[in-house]
């Protein structure tokens, strides 16, 4: 008849093939997911993220966003802002600020940032066109971004705002107290 021994062999090679091959979709799984840091997305747009100034000066519209890395809102927003960013790479400029920097704190005075995620949009000159406050769906941000780079005005979202031309005269100061990290 035949070696006994052949159908446990072969047996075992099937089990180990398998086993690695499952091994080799755990960790593709594991990777895709974000590997060990669930805010990788987040991570990685701050990363890319060109700086403000030459983003505001490079002939590209620019979105900019205010976040922290504890902001549970902007940690699931950062995909569709990652997914957005990649569909409009080379036409829009995404600039992440993270309002735990101090080196930011002009910019978080400047734009009244007192709460987080917190979008500000410019046009190809880096004029402010608006600004776009909480949490957005992907749908909005494609809608935002799409609008940023057709050089059409920010469109009308809850929470999002034009800027206007005031005179700084007539803009009351900011308040010390009332920064991103406050929560009363």
């Amino acid at each position: 008849m035949g070696d006994p021994a052949a159908p446990a062999t072969m047996g075992r090679l099937e089990r180990m093939v398998l086993a690695a091959v499952a091994a080799l979709l755990a960790l593709a799984l594991f990777w895709l997911r974000g590997g060990l840091h669930p805010e990788a997305a987040l991570d990685r747009l701050a990363r890319q993220s060109p700086e403000l100034s030459v983003a505001l000066g490079n002939g590209r519209p620019t979105l900019v966003e205010f976040y922290a890395d504890w902001c549970e809102a902007c940690r699931a927003m950062a995909p569709a802002m990652e997914s957005m960013e990649r569909r409009h790479r080379g036409d829009l400029d995404v600039v992440l600020l993270n309002v735990d920097n101090p080196r930011w704190q002009p910019q978080i005075d400047s734009y009244g940032v007192n709460g987080i995620p917190h979008l500000e949009l410019f046009d190809r000159q880096g004029e402010r066109l608006g600004k776009v406050i909480g949490a957005r769906s992907a749908d909005d941000l494609e809608t935002l971004g799409a609008a940023l780079v057709a050089g059409q005005p920010p469109p009308a979202l809850p929470g999002a705002a034009p800027t206007s031309a005031l005179a700084a005269e007539q803009v009351a100061p900011p308040q010390p107290s009332i920064t991103p990290r406050a929560h009363g």
